[in-house]
């Protein structure tokens, strides 16, 4: 696995030092000297996601970024994130990002899709007890190493605003509403939960470590340890939403069942529910 890792990390610089370029696995894996085949499997069984879909995502990020700040024509900064016309940018830009180009300028608030990918070259192994049983109340001091994982996890929240998102989550660990698991100096999990509404509000897991049991130890401890009542809830992205890369299949796969539509920050989002008695079910994370 370290090998895959430190390819993958080969891989990441590449893409990072030429989003402004058209690129798809073929240039990524020839550029790495490695086959289609393999790149593939390599980027995504480490990342958990195809390496087309890290592209897109790094590079409309990076467009969303220059239109709140810069005059740019869109045109131009169609061309420059890859795209051969304005159309065919416009078009995927409203699939991810709920609304047009010209209109995400107006508004003038940038979030990102996707930030880069910083892995750990040596993630440990262990079973799932041992997860849970290293779960712990979040404090200052590890603030950073959450903020770290946020970034790496931020495909999962749309709409994201860092600033309002520190103050948040102060108060989380000041009320002892935030957890965190940690793979010595790296945050490989972490979760804010409201055990007077029974809510997750906020969950991420790092992409190496995931289909490692994490997600399932985070919420067997909300739902029997924090929570008030006998069901925890969490909202995610609704079905078919483009922007989603796995998020409501880990919530089903974890027992959460489908409950109502919502919109959350102008997103259209749908929560789902987890009971007691559905959580011994499978883990996918």
């Amino acid at each position: 696995m370290p090998g895959n890792i430190k390819n993958v990390m080969t891989a990441i610089d590449y893409i990072e030092s030429h989003l402004h370029e058209k690129l798809d696995l073929e240039t990524v894996a020839g550029a790495v000297h490695y086959s289609k085949y393999h790149m593939h499997r390599m980027f995504t069984g480490t990342v958990g996601v195809t390496i087309h879909d890290y592209v897109q995502r790094r590079q409309l990020t990076e467009a969303a970024k220059l239109l709140v700040l810069s005059d740019r024509p869109i045109l131009e900064i169609a061309l420059s994130a890859g795209y051969e016309s304005q159309q065919s940018f416009t078009d995927i830009f409203k699939a991810m990002y709920k609304k047009s180009p010209n209109r995400y300028r107006e508004e003038e608030e940038f979030y990102p899709l996707q930030l880069r990918y910083v892995l750990n070259e040596n993630p440990i192994n262990l079973e799932e007890k041992e997860w849970q049983d290293k779960i712990v109340f979040a404090t200052q001091e590890d603030i950073p190493k959450w903020i770290e994982l946020v970034h790496l996890v931020i495909d999962g929240f749309p709409h994201l605003d860092e600033k309002q998102y520190l103050e948040q989550l102060q108060e989380y660990i000041k009320n002892k509403r935030a957890l965190i698991l940690k793979d010595a100096d790296t945050a490989i999990g972490i979760m804010a939960f409201n055990e007077v509404t029974g809510s997750i509000d906020f969950f991420g897991v790092h992409p190496q470590y995931r289909k490692r049991g994490i997600a399932k130890a985070f919420c067997e401890k909300a739902l029997y340890e924090l929570a008030r009542s006998a069901q925890i809830s969490v909202t995610t992205f609704r079905e078919g939403d483009k922007a989603d890369t796995g998020y409501r299949e880990i919530w089903g796969s974890l027992g959460f069942a489908e409950a109502e539509l919502l919109i959350e920050f102008g997103y259209p989002t749908q929560r789902f529910i987890l009971h007691r008695e559905k959580s011994e079910g499978g883990d996918n994370e």
